[in-house]
């Protein structure tokens, strides 16, 4: 896990929105999208339509709609966060 992937996962122990994210990190577009879309790939995070209902939407990078989703870390991904 590299050092953006530990500080994505710091802000995701809790339901964040994209903005919240954003704003949090003060990364660009490009970069959060990517560590969000690799993280999810490994299973680390949940992306959400709302705070209860996954999102079961595209494996195109570039075809999901990121400002209107939601973040959370996952069991698997907090595990790998905290190095057990």
């Amino acid at each position: 896990m590299n050092e953006q992937e530990i500080d994505l996962l710091d802000e995701l122990y809790f339901v964040q929105s994209y903005k919240d994210v954003k704003s949090a990190l003060d990364w660009d577009d490009e970069d959060l999208h990517k560590h969000l879309f690799s993280l999810n790939q490994k299973e680390y995070i949940k992306i959400l339509i709302n705070h209860d209902e996954e999102y079961d939407g595209s494996n195109d990078l570039n075809s999901i709609p990121w400002n209107d989703l939601y973040f959370l870390a996952t069991k698997k991904g907090l595990l790998e966060h905290n190095g057990f």
